[in-house]
């Protein structure tokens, strides 16, 4: 028998949609019944350290209140772009979400050719953490204030380095920052991670270290290195002596940023359920105590809320690295 070809057409477009129907309801599950199966949680970087802790402790609280697997999916590679390119091409339908750092918003300025589009490919989901950066200096160093540095360095031109883990990391940026705003020129030292940073100010090689400073901080008591001050916009409720570089260089703030990231197109009730799970997770007193002895401050921001500081962190490191001319290792 021949088909007419309007019949034919019709057929094809109803199997189509056909096919399309058990997609277009997996993507329209109601927020409330969310979720009905395993959660993956990409992690862009190795096991170990407070980050991984962190993102652990959320995964656990997400699955008792869940009560389905929330799987961690490590990924590193490429200052975090690996992972968070896998995310970028996921399903936006709230099973895989990923962790995001502050080299999620320097990553793209600083990467000329990510494999996805930050602001298009990706959405906030909530805010975990936030950790401070912090200026210190080998003890005999001959400067103890951001004022006095700055003076120094004045005077001393090319005669101040400081030693940071790595090219583009958020430590970096920090001290360039310093530099543009100050009209001085301290030499950038990069290393490989902190300890050897760390190490190489310990020893009186490089006078000045730009670090988180949970990790440096324990110098600090033992009194091997001096704190000079945090790059935070306000000081530490856990370290309420320490000035900010920005009571004596106003605009001079930059944190380490700790979120939860999702695929671009998750439906905005499920986005907000999730996001106020999450916050709900990062303010339990289990987690908030975990936290603070990890050197982190918890938040647990609103999908809205976090995505306005990845904007505003985008804008505020695109300048430096713009300025400073810095390019990727």
């Amino acid at each position: 028998m021949t088909r007419h070809p309007s019949t034919t057409r019709r057929l094809l477009l109803a199997l189509a949609a056909a096919a399309c129907a058990p997609a277009a309801t997996a993507q329209s599950e109601p927020a409330s019944a969310f979720p009905s199966k395993p959660v993956k949680l990409i992690v862009p970087f190795a096991p170990g350290g407070p980050t991984d802790t962190a993102a652990r402790l959320i995964a656990e609280r997400l699955q008792a209140n869940w009560k389905q697997p929330v799987v961690i999916d490590y990924k590193p590679g490429g200052g975090t772009t690996v992972g968070t390119s896998t995310l970028a091409k996921s399903p936006a339908d709230g099973y895989t979400l990923g962790m995001a750092i502050s080299a999620f918003m320097i990553n793209a300025s600083l990467q000329p050719s990510l494999p996805y589009d930050t602001l298009k490919d990706l959405t906030a989901v909530s805010q975990i953490a936030q950790a401070h950066y912090g200026v210190f200096a080998h003890p005999s160093a001959p400067f103890n204030t951001v004022a006095e540095l700055v003076a120094y360095t004045k005077k001393n031109p090319d005669a101040v380095s400081y030693a940071t883990p790595g090219i583009g990391t958020g430590t970096h940026l920090a001290g360039e920052l310093l530099n543009s705003t100050a009209g001085i020129r301290m030499v950038h030292v990069p290393y490989k991670g902190s300890a050897p940073a760390q190490q190489d100010v310990l020893g009186g090689r490089v006078p000045l270290l730009f670090d988180v400073a949970y990790s440096a901080m324990p110098f600090v008591r033992d009194k091997r290195l001096k704190v000079i001050a945090l790059a935070s916009p306000k000081r530490s409720g856990s370290l309420p002596e320490v000035p900010t570089i920005a009571e004596t260089l106003p605009g001079v703030a930059g944190m380490s940023v700790i979120g939860v990231i999702a695929p671009a197109g998750v439906p905005r009730d499920l986005l907000r359920r999730i996001g106020a799970d999450i916050a709900a997770a990062v303010k339990s007193p289990e987690v908030v105590e975990r936290m603070a002895q990890l050197g982190m401050e918890p938040v647990g921001s609103t999908p809205d809320e976090y995505n306005a500081l990845i904007r505003s962190e985008i804008d505020k490191w695109q300048q430096v690295v713009k300025a400073a001319g810095i390019k990727p290792e």
